[in-house]
């Protein structure tokens, strides 16, 4: 009998924890878009990794994070995250958008040309955003491909 009271002793303290642990882990991503929000960049980066720690799946971290290092010129890291966001949702028309952009400024032609069409089949949010897109891709076609 005595085992028994302590082994759901036991399991209650185990539920209890974990239930906690969940909890604070779903602020993490609130917590960074909060600090975001107020221009904090640099604790609003730990949080959102902190988010991807313990979900790596959390597409709205990747974004922020890459939200972050375009502020910060960070090409690389910018990249990557938008990369990471498109193998969780290919669909995402703000990463898209994101990339192009960041391709356009690269001069990287061909993945810039390839993205444009993808977001144009896939556009939700950012179907404003189109002809800005075109306007920004025409100063990088090569002389060749304009005729």
């Amino acid at each position: 009998m005595k085992t028994q009271y302590i082994l759901y002793t036991f399991i209650s303290l185990c539920i209890f924890l974990s239930s906690n642990l969940l909890a604070s882990q779903n602020d993490f991503f609130i917590k960074g878009k909060n600090l975001f929000d107020k221009k904090d960049l640099e604790k609003s980066k730990i949080y959102f990794e902190r988010d991807i720690v313990f979900n790596p799946k959390s597409e709205k971290s990747y974004l922020y994070l890459a939200k972050i290092f375009n502020k910060n010129e960070n090409d690389i890291q910018e990249e990557r995250n938008l990369r990471s966001v498109l193998v969780l949702n290919p669909s995402n028309d703000e990463a898209i958008y994101m990339l192009t952009l960041l391709k356009i400024k690269q001069s990287d032609y061909d993945t810039a040309k390839e993205l444009i069409k993808k977001f144009e089949l896939v556009c939700v949010s950012f179907c404003g955003k189109k002809s800005e897109i075109k306007n920004k891709f025409e100063k990088i076609i090569p002389t060749n491909e304009k005729d």
